[in-house]
């Protein structure tokens, strides 16, 4: 019983600081586009602004996250990978 609250808390942690990193996400890149509206402003002739980079790329990162802090389970993939070789014998 204790070994499930403690990985229930490791769970929630995950999922909080999973949280506060969408918040700096956010708000970091409204910084981004910020600066680079007020800078060089919207080009009509259709050059790519540059936060989309750090907006793509970390986007990605979080993504990556999300998916192993939400949908996937170290125990389980343990758990299948145990029975796969339990059973090959």
């Amino acid at each position: 019983m204790e070994n499930t609250d403690d990985k229930l808390w490791q769970l929630a942690t995950k999922r909080v600081q999973f949280r506060a990193q969408v918040l700096t996400y956010l708000a970091v890149n409204a910084f981004l586009w910020c600066i680079w509206y007020f800078t060089k402003g919207y080009d009509p002739n259709g050059s790519f602004p540059w936060p989309a980079w750090v907006s793509l790329g970390w986007g990605f990162g979080l993504l990556m996250k999300y998916i192993r802090t939400f949908h996937l389970s170290d125990d389980d993939q343990i758990q299948k990978e145990y029975d796969k070789l339990k059973n090959s014998k």
